[in-house]
């Protein structure tokens, strides 16, 4: 196993050095710099139709929301007929829970090998001849944390790096919030997205007396709040809610690229920061392009609930 890794990251080694042979006539010093982007954007493009079938995978969840709230709040208590009923429904509509899942996962050798690629000083036994170039005088081998300093010329070099890993970060983080407030709308029904990414909830996106400012008189209230208690809708057992991933770790999540860069060679890090600034954009341009096909909103009602 650990051979075959060592085989793709020297067959990679071969291919970066190539592009920075091509790429000497036009970006001079910054050959080496230039091929590691110029990889990794290609590596990145032949991955696309897995980042495709992982985007039609999750639009196909984001339809199914309400039904799958719908069966997990009409069978909370029979565990058994939940999962019978959500296999049936995965089955029909041609997708699973895991529906984009596997796409991803088929990536992460990619990935292993470009990042073994730009972290090791070694390949195969022999030196890796990308980490003694520089960028603008900062060794592609050298670390932020290492000597002559964090807040030396070399230092800020990595400053720069982690800052613009730090912007990347922060538009991933809000690019998640998006796509989680329309999933988180698009299974409540009559539930909106506002300007910015934040759910609108379903009792203000409907029309009536609520957006006129009147209100039901107290007794009418109380009844319907016990007719829904009664029939389940008002509040849902612990069982029927679906685990949500806490806001705060998708709000911090993306900035650990930042972490990883402080302490990995500078070439790891102009990897990480191409890579990522991909994956943000590819991520940001399928939701736009794919989701809102397959995702259920204002006038675009999904499909019928299961019994």
């Amino acid at each position: 196993m650990f051979r075959l890794l060592g085989d793709a990251v020297g067959a990679a080694y071969h291919v970066v050095s190539a592009y920075a042979q091509v790429l000497a006539p036009l970006t001079g010093s910054l050959a080496t710099v230039a091929a590691i982007i110029a990889f990794t954007v290609s590596v990145r493009l032949l991955l696309l139709p897995l980042s495709l079938s992982a985007a039609r995978g999750q639009a196909s969840q984001a339809r199914l929301l309400p039904q799958v709230a719908e069966l997990r709040k009409r069978h909370a208590r029979n565990p058994e007929l939940l999962r019978a009923r959500l296999a049936a429904l995965y089955q029909r509509e041609n997708t699973s829970a895991l529906a984009g899942c596997l796409p991803a996962l088929l990536q992460l050798p990619f990935f292993s090998v470009m990042y073994r690629l730009f972290l090791d000083h070694t390949v195969n036994g022999t030196p890796n001849g990308l980490l003694s170039h520089d960028l603008l005088g900062a060794p592609l081998g050298s670390h932020w944390l290492g000597d002559p300093g964090p807040f030396s010329a070399q230092g800020a070099v990595f400053l720069g790096l982690l800052g613009l890993l730090g912007l990347v970060a922060w538009f991933s983080a809000r690019v998640a919030r998006q796509a989680a407030a329309r999933s988180d709308a698009a299974a409540r029904p009559g539930g909106a997205v506002q300007p910015g990414g934040r759910a609108r909830p379903a009792s203000a996106a409907q029309s009536g007396a609520a957006q006129s400012g009147a209100a039901a008189p107290p007794a009418t209230a109380a009844r319907s709040l016990w007719a829904a208690r009664r029939s389940g809708q008002a509040t849902q057992p612990a069982a029927a809610r679906p685990a949500a991933v806490p806001g705060w770790l998708t709000r911090l999540l993306p900035y650990t690229t930042v972490v990883i860069a402080a302490i990995v060679p500078l070439a790891a890090g102009i990897y990480l920061l191409t890579t990522t600034a991909w994956t943000t954009a590819e991520r940001a341009l399928l939701r736009r392009r794919i989701l809102p096909s397959g995702m259920p909103g204002p006038g675009r009602p999904g499909p019928a609930a299961l019994a």
